[in-house]
C-alpha cells in the first residue's frame, strides 16, 4: 500500500497538529522522529532494540546503499527491509543531500549529477529517473525526489538555479516512479529567500505529491532564520498531507518545527552525539567524557526510565568512553534514542491535551544547550 495520512486533532494556539501516517509496515504516530540507519543499520543499534525503544520509522540513504552494497544485491535480498531485518517502516533519502555534502566529488547538470565515489574513486551518474530506479529497489515506504540542495550562504541567482533544477526533477522522479507499495515525496528547496520557497513550494503541490519536505535548512543558517522560513513554507503545503523537515533532530528546533505545523523529522544528531559522549537529558546535553563525572555515581538523569540510566552511572560511562569500549557507543545511543522517543511521545499527549505551549516553554526552560 502507499502511505494515507490522517490529522487527529489540531493545536488550538499554534499551527501544531496531531496525526496517524499509514503505510504497509505500520501505523506511525506524528509528529515523529526518524533515527537515521544510513547504511541499514542505525549505528550502535540492533533492530530490536529499535522497537524496545518505540522507534516507529527509521531513515536510510539511498546513495550510500546505491555505491555499497548495491540496490541491485538488496533486491535479491528481498528488499531493504528484508535486507536488514527491521520490520518498521523506512524512509529513504534520494542523495540529495550526498551531493550537496560531498560537492567536491561531484558535477551537477540539469540531466544529473556525475561523482566520483567517496569510497573508491570510480565513476558515476545519477539522474532523477535513477534516483527513482534505486530506491524502487530497495523497497522504502516513501521514496523522496531528486533534488539539489544550495549551500548557505549562497546568492540568490545560484539557490534560484538549484531550486528550479530540483522542480524540473520533481517532474522527472514523478514519471519515473511507478511502484505500488512506495510512496513519493516532493523537497521544497529555495534557501532562505521567501519568493523563491513560496514558489518552489506552490509548483511541488501543483505535481500532487503524497507528501512533502522542507530541505535545504540546518545547513549553516542561524536558527532563527530557519525558523522564519518556516513561518512562510509551511503554510504554503497541504493540511492533508505530512510536512516533513528534513535534517533536523535537536529538541529544541523539533518543538519550534512541531509548533510550525511539521509533522516528520529525522537527524544523525542523537545517535552520533551518542557516539562522542554528548547525551541529552532533561536539563541539557552533558559531556560523559568531562572529569567531574569520574567519581559521580549517579544515572546520566534521575528522570530517564531508559535502560542505561536504569542501570549504569556516570562513572561506569565515563569510564566506557575513555577507553574507548564499544559498549559506551551502545549504551549512549539506546539513552540518546530513548530521549528523542519519549520527546516526541510528550510532545504528542501535549498536543491531544492542548497543552503544547505550556510543555515547550516548561522543556525549554529546563533544557540548557
Amino acid at each position: 500500500m502507499t502511505i494515507k495520512f490522517k490529522v487527529i486533532k489540531e493545536s488550538k494556539k499554534t499551527k501544531a497538529r496531531l496525526g496517524k501516517l499509514y503505510t504497509s509496515h505500520g501505523i506511525i504516530d506524528t509528529p515523529v522522529f526518524m533515527p537515521v540507519g544510513t547504511q541499514a543499520t542505525v549505528k550502535a543499534m540492533t533492530p530490536r532494540e529499535l522497537e524496545d525503544l518505540s522507534i516507529q520509522i527509521i531513515l536510510s540513504n539511498s546513495y550510500h546503499l546505491y555505491l555499497r552494497p548495491g540496490h541491485n544485491l538488496i533486491t535479491q535480498a528481498g528488499g531493504l527491509h528484508k535486507f536488514m531485518g527491521w520490520k518498521g517502516a523506512i524512509l529513504t533519502d534520494s542523495g540529495g543531500f550526498q551531493i550537496f555534502s560531498l560537492g567536491k566529488l561531484n558535477k551537477i547538470s540539469d540531466e544529473g549529477v556525475s561523482f566520483n565515489s567517496h569510497i573508491d574513486g570510480s565513476k558515476h551518474f545519477i539522474s532523477p529517473e535513477k534516483a527513482m530506479e534505486i530506491q524502487m529497489a530497495l523497497g522504502s515506504d516513501i521514496a523522496m525526489v531528486f533534488d539539489e540542495c544550495a549551500p548557505y550562504p549562497y546568492g540568490k541567482y545560484q539557490v534560484e538555479t538549484a531550486a528550479q533544477r530540483t522542480i524540473q526533477w520533481a517532474r522527472r522522479c514523478k514519471e519515473a516512479h511507478h511502484s505500488p507499495n512506495q510512496s513519493l515525496f516532493g523537497i521544497v528547496q529555495g534557501g532562505v529567500f521567501k519568493d523563491l520557497r513560496i514558489e518552489n513550494a506552490n509548483k511541488l503541490v501543483e505535481l500532487n505529491f503524497p507528501g512533502y519536505a522542507i530541505g535545504g535548512l540546518s545547513v549553516g543558517e542561524p536558527k532563527s532564520l530557519m525558523y522564519e522560513v518556516l513561518d512562510y513554507t509551511v503554510p504554503c503545503l497541504p493540511i492533508n498531507k505530512p510536512r516533513y523537515l528534513m535534517g533536523v533532530g535537536a529538541p529544541q528546533s523539533i518543538l519550534e518545527g512541531v509548533a510550525r505545523g511539521v509533522d516528520m523529522f529525522d537527524c544523525v544528531l542523537p545517535t552520533r552525539n551518542a557516539r562522542n559522549g554528548s547525551l541529552f537529558t532533561s536539563s541539557g546535553k552533558l559531556s560523559i567524557t568531562n572529569a567531574k563525572y569520574k567519581e559521580d555515581f549517579t544515572p546520566l538523569d534521575n528522570k530517564c526510565k531508559c535502560y542505561t540510566c536504569r542501570n549504569f552511572t556516570k562513572t561506569y560511562l565515563r569510564h566506557l568512553y575513555m577507553s574507548k569500549e564499544m559498549l559506551a557507543s551502545i549504551l549512549g545511543t539506546i539513552h540518546n534514542l530513548y530521549f528523542m522517543s519519549s520527546l516526541m511521545k510528550n510532545i504528542r499527549l501535549a498536543l491531544s491535551e492542548d497543552r503544547l505551549l505550556e510543555y515547550k516553554e516548561e522543556f525549554l526552560a529546563n533544557y540548557l544547550d
